[in-house]
């Protein structure tokens, strides 16, 4: 499958004026596009709708801000970008370049396994287990949140979910390498081996950064993995052999 990375610079030059125009998200017709251009409903560009609308999103924000000269240079970008005969040649492709440039915009503090919560403090609320939680959580509770080990250190971040397949196994990819990268240093998670803090705001398995170390990074970053069951069993055999009460944590 093809990664699509959009990197998107604005270059207009910077000015401000003392009526800026209004700016209206909607000018930029961008679910339209998408429901009408052919090359934005091809399932290998999903990333490139995805960053769309992460753009128009970052309109919002600035919008919301009263930047509506910014907020209407984004749309432009959008409108310009829609414009194009073949959005998916544009832009940089390269993942290893790719790579280094999103480690450039991550703080120095996620090393992996280096940070120290607050688990240690005296009156710590105990973790809840995801199968025993109540109200169920959203995606977006869970996209981005960080993943502790059982020694309150830093593993990685949540950056995708897998739900639904046929043995009635669900995922956390964790993206566990020095900058939480996702890809090539993540790792996957069987979703009921986690716990969460009455705070909703961390996740965290019942292992120590130590033993995280046996787990296997995911093997490709198609999710050809899903397809495979023999991986996927001795992925999770190596969670379950870890847990302290494999039983209660153990398949179905």
């Amino acid at each position: 499958m093809k990664v699509a990375l959009l990197l998107v610079t604005i270059a207009a030059p910077y000015s401000v004026s003392e009526a800026a125009a209004q700016c209206n998200i909607s000018d930029a017709k961008l679910e339209e596009a998408i429901l009408v251009k052919p090359e934005l409903r091809d399932r290998d560009n999903r990333q490139i709708v995805s960053d769309l609308r992460t753009l128009r999103d970052a309109a919002l924000i600035l919008w919301s801000y009263d930047r509506q000269d910014d907020c209407n240079r984004i749309l432009a970008n959008i409108r310009e970008l829609l414009a194009s005969p073949s959005i998916g040649e544009l832009g940089n492709n390269d993942e290893d370049e790719a790579d280094q440039q999103l480690a450039a915009g991550e703080p120095a503090l996620h090393s992996g396994g280096r940070a120290i919560g607050n688990r240690h403090k005296a009156g710590a609320s105990p973790l809840i287990d995801i199968d025993e939680l109540g109200p169920g959580l959203r995606v977006d509770e869970i996209l981005g949140a960080e993943v502790r080990s059982s020694d309150d250190k830093i593993i990685g971040e949540v950056r995708n979910v897998v739900i639904g397949t046929r043995d009635r196994q669900d995922y956390v990819i964790v993206a566990s390498g020095g900058f939480f990268i996702p890809g090539k240093e993540s790792i996957v998670v069987p979703l009921r081996f986690l716990q969460i803090n009455q705070e909703r705001e961390s996740f965290f398995l019942r292992v120590s950064e130590v033993e995280m170390r046996k787990v296997p990074l995911m093997p490709d970053q198609d999710y050809e993995w899903l397809a495979d069951q023999a991986w996927r069993i001795r992925n999770d055999a190596i969670f379950e052999s870890m847990m302290p009460t494999p039983d209660r944590f153990g398949r179905q």
